[in-house]
């Protein structure tokens, strides 16, 4: 299929400028001030839209496995909902059950994603360690196209990486050229809290944010920061929905150290009172970790991505409906964690970033895309407008609005978190490999489409840090 997008504003992270952008077998062939459309070529129409590369959500759970029962959404379903918002790849995770073998979790993990939409790629977490960890860590970096590894430091008892583990994963990540990741909560803290609360009588989903307090998530990332800058490997923590890990990775950053920081639309967008609603249903559907927080934290967290402290912006998209979260009726340790927001992602970050001039337009791609395309090392085949790359495009309706529910969604979820959210700013088109698969509302997509992505290791940056580290031996103290 050829396309030619004709009319619009293309937006990069770097700059924006009027051009027309012919997409042929699958990438970026020409963008030129005007370009004349010949046979059999299918035309977009954006006078008057902006022209962005698609977006890039790096956090997501598709079909999860996950406290007793599976995500109601798959990697079909999940990358199509995706297209409808204008994502057009997603970073998922494989995470192998406790002593499960690491290289058979990610052949399951990779077979579930065929039927994928559009472009899909993964982190792989490390659960638990022995040598055959070890080994399987190279094998993904050098085999398949796997260049971050993932670390819970919460869910105790299940995969809660502790800190010897931390320390032996980190270590392997930098001679392998590989990110780090985190998930930054005191596992031990959060269990403790847990029953404490429980044995109090504080069964319902309010109980959910007072075991897991901000304190919990700021001390666990500034442990995983310290790790990581002791052993020199770049770390990027995942989901910050606190002023407290917002400040040790601005710390961090500001000491010259290589952090970088997530932060979801939900956590900037909706605030704890949620979690007190007199509706279980209501309360239950928000149960995700870290939780959703209070207002003060919103502020910070946005003031985190205007400075560039927090570079990317996803969404932990996890659906659980409401039959599944009723498992912690009585029990709010047993309501399975997670919430969605793929479709809607770009949508409220425009309309309550640009639209609200927290945001430029630009930073909104770099955010939503160019960053994370960059930290994961697929830049600029992905997250940028450019001749040569891959043809993965959202052509974006400034004017265009709609009201957010979960009656009208292409989520596999009977909540949205953003329900009753009128936005302006909306995709009228997204193309994937350099074809069409939304247009004014409706999707045309086809199951095993997607490609999985791989991503190269970061040679360059570890041998830098040799570099750095053999100039850095102290000189011998003659007596």
């Amino acid at each position: 299929m050829t396309v030619l997008i004709k009319g619009g504003t293309v937006v990069n992270a770097d700059r924006s400028f009027r051009a027309d952008i012919l997409c042929e077998n699958g990438l970026v062939s020409a963008i030129q001030e005007t370009i004349e459309a010949s046979k059999n070529v299918t035309v977009v129409d954006a006078g008057g839209q902006y022209v962005m590369p698609g977006g890039i959500d790096p956090h997501t759970h598709m079909q999860l496995p996950f406290m007793g029962t599976v995500t109601s959404e798959d990697f079909e379903t999940g990358t199509a909902a995706g297209l409808a918002g204008g994502t057009t790849m997603i970073i998922d995770f494989v995470i192998p059950g406790p002593q499960q073998d690491v290289m058979e979790a990610y052949h399951q993990w990779r077979e579930w994603a065929e039927k994928s939409v559009s472009d899909y790629s993964f982190h792989v977490a490390i659960t638990w360690w022995d040598d055959t960890v070890n080994k399987a860590m190279g094998t993904l970096v050098n085999e398949y196209g796997v260049n971050s590894f993932k670390h819970f430091m919460a869910y105790k008892g299940a995969i809660m990486a502790d800190d010897e583990i931390l320390v032996s994963s980190f270590t392997r990540a930098i001679e392998l050229g590989a990110i780090v990741t985190v998930h930054a909560e005191n596992g031990d803290l959060v269990f403790r809290l847990q029953q404490k609360l429980f044995e109090q009588g504080l069964t319902g989903p309010e109980g959910h944010p007072l075991s897991r307090p901000p304190q919990c998530e700021g001390e666990a990332a500034n442990r995983a920061i310290r790790i990581a800058e002791v052993l020199g490997v770049p770390l990027y923590v995942v989901h910050n929905s606190c002023r407290q890990s917002l400040e040790a990775i601005t710390r961090a950053r500001n000491e010259g150290q290589r952090v970088f920081g997530e932060v979801l639309a939900g956590h900037l967008l909706v605030d704890d009172s949620v979690y007190r609603d007199e509706d279980f249903e209501v309360a239950a559907a928000h149960v995700m970790s870290p939780p959703f927080r209070s207002k003060e934290h919103q502020e910070a967290l946005w003031h985190g991505l205007q400075s560039g402290n927090l570079q990317t912006t996803a969404t932990d998209h996890c659906c659980f409906c409401a039959d599944q979260k009723a498992a912690g009726k009585d029990d709010f340790r047993l309501i399975p964690n997670g919430t969605a927001g793929i479709e809607n992602r770009m949508e409220v970050l425009w309309h309550h970033g640009v639209g609200t001039g927290r945001l430029t337009m630009n930073e909104f791609v770099a955010v939503t895309s160019t960053n994370a395309a960059q930290i994961f090392n697929v830049y600029p085949r992905k997250g940028s407008i450019a001749v040569g790359s891959d043809a993965d495009i959202v052509v974006w309706d400034p004017e265009a609005t709609k009201t957010i529910s979960a009656k009208t969604h292409h989520q596999k979820i009977d909540y949205n978190i953003f329900e009753g959210m009128t936005v302006k700013g909306c995709a009228s088109h997204t193309l994937s490999q350099g074809k069409v698969l939304f247009a004014n509302g409706k999707l045309d997509v086809e199951r095993g489409a997607g490609r999985h992505i791989n991503r190269p290791a970061f040679a360059p940056y570890y041998d830098a840090l040799q570099r750095q580290a053999l100039q850095a031996e102290p000189t011998p103290v003659r007596r």
